[in-house]
């Protein structure tokens, strides 16, 4: 699909010498930051679901530590 914007000439500019800078064109850098876009819409889809669905589970008074996690894998890695 093609796709026409009006973007302010300075800006364009701008945002092609980054591009450029980037060894992209800005057709490819628009091109990722839709498809990020487009990405992020169905990643706030799928946590918006998951908080509509929690508390629906036994965690038995379980809470998130990261640090206990950390050292878990810490421990893992280690091979303890």
């Amino acid at each position: 699909m093609n796709i026409t914007l009006s973007v302010d000439e300075k800006i364009a500019e701008r945002a092609r010498a980054t591009a450029q800078a980037m060894g992209k064109s800005l057709n490819q850098m628009v091109r990722e930051y839709l498809e990020q876009l487009a990405g992020r819409a169905t990643l706030d889809a799928e946590v918006e679901e998951l908080r509509r669905t929690s508390g629906q589970g036994n965690s038995n008074g379980w809470k998130f530590d990261r640090e206990e996690i950390y050292a878990e894998r810490l421990n893992r890695y280690r091979g303890a």
